[in-house]
């Protein structure tokens, strides 16, 4: 399942790295353009996982709809291909409803599967899915990585070591067809005549991220972030594979269970989240349907929005 032609030159993107701005600018932009906003955010498809996620508050939530939130519980998997599945039923709602649907987030790799389509692939095979994830229990996330990078270097240049789940699935595709899953990721760009009118990646300055990311965690830690993950850990459905390697998550998790120094655990939290960021901007560099709106940290949300809405009229011809 995809977005059809016609479908997908309805839809907008506002991309970017963690803490770069998205949610404000999107909420503006969605108020100046009668549109919905449908969440392009990995982590913020699991209930209960809220602050950390940096969800849309209620009051935000209130003011422009919202979608692709909040869809499965913290310990159920959701792949690329479900996330699809689903947004494409909410794009036609939202267009049914006459409204703009307004893509945002900093998931490099639903963009990639919005725009281009996703590639078939082998059934999963849950036997040697769990001797992978046996394996990587055993012998760690390192080894993992260096039986990945063996089997596909593309993927694992491209993959971080915590990332577990897919670089079982990067083993599991390879070990089932004998080929690189990087082979079928390669897509090729959409053509100019086929792009949504408006895929836009915001693009801050390096140092003042590095500042704003750590205000966020502080902010986010006051906020109760450390107590809403003991809440997740005692709760009916506690985070399973995917989403306890949520970035911060994975951290706070860690810190509940085996203690240790708690601004030292905030300190790490920062520092994946820059390292995080800086992949994501990878991600938004990569792909050429994907425009960088490059900030200096100064400009206001305001003025983030006219400037978009300007380049946006002349790219549609509209004075």
């Amino acid at each position: 399942m995809k977005l059809t032609e016609k479908q997908l030159r309805s839809c907008m993107f506002l991309c970017g790295p963690t803490a770069a701005g998205k949610t404000s600018a999107a909420l503006m932009l969605a108020k100046e353009l009668n549109a919905e906003i449908l969440s392009m955010d990995s982590m913020a498809i699991y209930r209960g996982m809220d602050i950390g996620t940096a969800k849309p508050s209620a009051a935000e939530q209130l003011q422009v709809q919202h979608h692709l939130i909040d869809l499965v519980e913290p310990d159920q998997d959701f792949s690329v291909a479900d996330y699809i599945a689903a947004a494409v039923c909410r794009v036609q709602e939202v267009l049914d409803r006459g409204r703009v649907p307004l893509f945002t987030g900093g998931t490099g790799l639903y963009l990639r599967s919005l725009l281009r389509g996703l590639s078939e692939g082998p059934t999963a095979d849950a036997a040697l899915r769990r001797h992978w994830r046996q394996q990587s229990e055993e012998k760690g996330r390192e080894w993992l990585h260096q039986q990945l990078q063996s089997r596909d270097p593309v993927s694992a240049a491209k993959l971080h070591p915590n990332d577990g789940r897919r670089m079982i699935r990067a083993i599991e595709y390879f070990e089932l067809t004998g080929t690189p899953i990087s082979n079928v990721q390669t897509h090729d760009s959409l053509p100019s005549e086929k792009r949504p009118r408006m895929v836009v990646w915001l693009n801050p300055q390096r140092v003042w991220l590095r500042e704003r990311i750590r205000q966020r965690i502080v902010v986010m830690m006051q906020a109760g972030w450390l107590q809403e993950t003991e809440r997740l850990l005692r709760s009916m459905h506690p985070p399973g594979r995917t989403a306890g390697q949520a970035l911060g998550y994975r951290e706070l998790i860690a810190f509940l269970q085996q203690g240790g120094d708690l601004p030292q655990t905030v300190d790490q939290i920062c520092i994946a989240t820059r390292q995080f960021a800086k992949r994501q901007c990878t991600w938004f560099r990569g792909l050429e349907e994907c425009t960088a709106v490059d900030l200096e940290g100064t400009e206001t949300t305001e003025r983030i929005v006219d400037r978009l809405l300007r380049e946006d009229r002349g790219r549609s011809g509209v004075e």
